[in-house]
């Protein structure tokens, strides 16, 4: 019985886990690219987690490489985060 409830639980958990790992992501439209300033602009819905509302505004990119993948006019998904005490994408997904 033990492990019968302990199979029962870690399944429940790892069914769980990709509704933590995209907990954050955010609809957005992107507007602009600039890979040599290492930054975009989106046009997104609100941010949860840095209680921010639906807007445009520019980002800095964790990681100038995600730049390479998206164009003015994508439909992408994001997160977003305080990095250095900027507001930083720290991830980027193509389709909504």
């Amino acid at each position: 019985m033990f492990r019968n409830i302990i199979t029962i639980v870690l399944t429940a958990i790892l069914f769980s886990v990709p509704a933590w790992a995209d907990g954050n992501m955010v609809k957005a439209e992107v507007v602009k690219v600039d890979k040599s300033a290492g930054k975009i602009t989106l046009k997104h819905g609100p941010i949860k987690n840095l209680d921010m509302d639906a807007m445009t505004m520019v980002f800095r990119v964790a990681d100038p490489a995600m730049l390479e993948k998206v164009n003015a006019g994508d439909k992408i998904e994001f997160e977003a985060d305080r990095v250095n005490g900027a507001i930083t994408v720290t991830k980027i997904g193509k389709g909504h």
